[in-house]
């Protein structure tokens, strides 16, 4: 991704902070934002950083500037180099995915969306969203995040921003956004894949199943399953119990699809009397009488050229003594055990609560900036402070007095 331009004066024309900060942040700082070119942009990123991790409450750019004891300009500053300063984000978050696959053992790649309300309709890609966990439709921007995820921590490291068509459409909009001539419309789904693709080019280890919600999306996640399989990437993705499956080899269902398919939920309701019964690791099986129970079948997805050329598993819980099956997943690893999944669904779970913790503690839902880079570059720094608190557990003390040194950080 190239530079984008713009002709506001740069951050260099606002003095720097007197900061008393911690080596450990100044380091980390260097090692993510070390590609920027000017000094002072990469003292600006480290304070930004800095100023997430330590400022309460709502993290405006006044109350980071406060925090940070930056002066009469620092806030002023501090929006300058996240709205204006034009800088790459891309080799950033290709650092935070290189030092997190060091220092953890990456599990899965998780897809996260994140909602940030926001008020009027100036900010870049602003729309009216349904969100259904609350029932409400609120005026926000989307975010989509792919997320390394391990037993420890759900670290993101990549994002995109949702448009609809009519900030694509609308070439006054698109100019006074500063939104590439290159971006272009895409689905959740779309965007996800793109993640995936992005990264892939770029990650040192091998392949992860890449694991996703699309639940309340009624085709997104066969998409997703069958794009994936196609690049060669196994995929755990949640999907509506209305999925449209074809049992592969199900005498049982037969009677109960005369043509031959079914929706994922009905088919795993028929199989659950022949359930196995959940374990949790160390512990055994559950007492049958308080076991849930796991259940599965191998399907094909009809599409409209026929069936799709590889074969999946569908499988869910049955909570014991209820009817009828819990959330329903689409895989591509038909060879595993059941319980060997359990550990991706939880995945998705643990991406879940990161994201909230994002969202809420570090910034994402406060920024005040319009543009379309100004919203990469604070979801950047973002995600960095989140991911120096996780990854570091708190080590450096971000409140200890030390120097200003700008030691390489090796992790």
């Amino acid at each position: 991704m190239t530079e984008l331009q713009d002709h506001r004066p740069a951050s260099r024309g606002y003095p720097l902070p007197e900061l008393i900060e911690s080596t450990s942040i100044s380091a980390y700082a260097e090692t993510v934002f070390g590609h920027l070119r000017r000094a002072d942009q990469r003292r600006w990123a480290a304070a930004y950083v800095r100023g997430l991790l330590t400022t309460p409450g709502r993290k405006s750019a006044r109350r980071l500037a406060a925090q940070l004891r930056a002066g009469a300009t620092g806030a002023q500053s501090l929006h300058q180099f996240a709205n204006a300063s034009p800088w790459d984000w891309t080799p950033a978050r290709h650092e935070l995915l290189h030092l997190t696959e060091r220092r953890t053992q990456v599990r899965a790649w998780t897809i996260g969306v994140a909602v940030l309300p926001k008020r009027g309709n100036h900010s870049c890609g602003v729309h009216q969203h349904f969100v259904r966990s609350s029932g409400r439709t609120v005026n926000c921007q989307v975010g989509i995040g792919l997320f390394l995820s391990s037993d420890t921590a759900h670290i993101p490291v990549d994002w995109r921003l949702q448009l609809p068509e009519k900030w694509l459409d609308d070439d006054e909009l698109r100019a006074r956004t500063r939104i590439p001539e290159d971006v272009r419309h895409r689905s959740p789904a779309g965007h996800a894949l793109h993640l995936v693709d992005s990264l892939t080019a770029v990650s040192g280890r091998a392949q992860v199943p890449v694991v996703a919600d699309t639940s309340h999306h009624p085709t997104s996640g066969a998409l997703l399953a069958t794009e994936l399989t196609a690049r060669g990437r196994d995929s755990v993705i949640a999907v509506p119990h209305g999925l449209r499956v074809v049992p592969e080899g199900q005498r049982l269902v037969a009677r109960n699809a005369p043509d031959g398919v079914l929706t994922a939920g009905r088919l795993l309701e028929l199989l659950s009397p022949k359930g196995v019964t959940a374990t949790a690791p160390g512990l055994g099986p559950a007492p049958a009488s308080r076991a849930d129970r796991l259940v599965s079948a191998l399907v094909r997805l009809p599409g409209r050229r026929g069936l799709s050329p590889g074969v999946y598993r569908v499988f869910a819980r049955r909570p014991a003594g209820t009817p009828g099956v819990g959330r329903v997943w689409l895989t591509s690893l038909v060879r595993p055990p059941l319980h060997e999944l359990l550990p991706l669904v939880r995945a998705q779970s643990g991406t879940a609560a990161a994201l909230a913790d994002l969202t809420e503690n570090y910034g994402p839902r406060d920024f005040e900036g319009r543009s379309y880079p100004g919203w990469h570059h604070h979801m950047t720094l973002a995600s960095a402070a989140y991911a120096y608190r996780r990854l570091e557990g708190g080590t450096g003390a971000v409140d200890a007095v030390g120097g200003a040194g700008a030691g390489r950080y090796t992790g």
